[in-house]
């Protein structure tokens, strides 16, 4: 599982994550950890690992995929 996670957002106390594993993209937010209201990065880190864990369980089980791709559309001449 490889994780990456982005830039801490104030308003809403989450990080947008990014999953990969065994060819599936998945990304979600995660609720950021906060330790006497500030931002604590280790501490989410450590919470992002733990979502990891039950995102890449879910994929194993094929309950998160990577979405079919869109139909194509002709376009008109």
């Amino acid at each position: 599982m490889k994780t990456t996670i982005g830039k801490f957002d104030a308003k809403t106390n989450t990080v947008p994550v990014t999953f990969v594993h065994a060819g599936v993209t998945h990304r979600r937010a995660v609720n950021a950890c906060l330790t006497e209201g500030k931002y604590d990065k280790a501490a989410t880190e450590a919470r992002v690992a733990e979502v990891a864990a039950g995102v890449e369980h879910k994929i194993a089980i094929g309950a998160i995929t990577n979405p079919e791709p869109l139909p194509e559309v002709p376009v008109p001449e």
